[in-house]
């Protein structure tokens, strides 16, 4: 179960982390309400799957994931270029994801 609280905590990574750009640097009221929500869910998530995963594997994981999401969201959501370095540096995130996993 601590895994795949892991893996929620770093869908709302991803959320909150996005939620930054359209908040407008806190100058739009729910933009910025989303975001906190968010990131609060998202501490509290991965402090729960820390009781029963070691810090040095939930944490990257957890960082992983938001920013492979993050890059993804990104270049879907708004724009933001994706070319064959952004794809490469994405492989070697979610290999570095893969092989911690494999590690527990």
């Amino acid at each position: 179960m601590s895994w795949v609280i892991l893996f929620v905590a770093g869908i709302f990574e991803v959320l909150w982390a996005t939620g930054l750009k359209y908040s407008e640097g806190f100058t739009r009221l729910w933009p910025a309400v989303f975001t906190l929500v968010t990131l609060v869910l998202s501490f509290v998530l991965l402090s729960l799957a820390m009781k029963d995963l070691p810090v040095s594997i939930a944490y990257p994981i957890w960082t992983g994931i938001g920013a492979l999401g993050t890059v993804i969201t990104g270049a879907v959501l708004l724009n933001e270029p994706f070319d064959l370095y952004r794809l490469a540096c994405i492989t070697m995130i979610v290999t570095g994801i893969t092989g911690l996993r494999l590690l527990n």
